[in-house]
């Protein structure tokens, strides 16, 4: 089992900036990928960003230029840092975890941009 917690989300204005924090904990070794997803009200989620399982990332178009994945490995720890927010960047963010054919997410944190 893999736990994650989520932290950073809030309301900021457009044009603004947010860190989203996500920590890993219970079995985290042999994790392939780790990112974020995020799901707008009526929509399906969606891949914001991630590391590949060759440490490689991968950004939607969306955001690329204005988001920027990271992570602490002595921390276990992956950020989000979020700039140039947009009123469209409104959303849930989970971080999520793939080890084992498995998927892990966390309790997900909102995103809200204000215009």
């Amino acid at each position: 089992q893999v736990q994650l917690v989520e932290s950073g989300g809030g309301l900021v204005q457009a044009g603004g900036s947010l860190r989203l924090s996500c920590a890993a904990s219970g079995s985290i070794f042999n994790i392939a990928t780790m990112g974020w997803y995020r799901q707008a009200p009526g929509k399906q989620r969606e891949l914001v960003a991630r590391f590949t399982s060759g440490g490689t990332t991968n950004y939607a178009d969306s955001v690329k230029g204005r988001f920027t994945i990271s992570r602490d490995n002595a921390k276990n720890t992956v950020y989000l840092q979020m700039n140039s927010l947009k009123p469209e960047d409104t959303a849930v963010y989970y971080c999520n975890a793939h080890r084992a054919f498995l998927d892990y997410w966390g309790q997900g944190t909102q995103v809200t941009v204000s215009s």
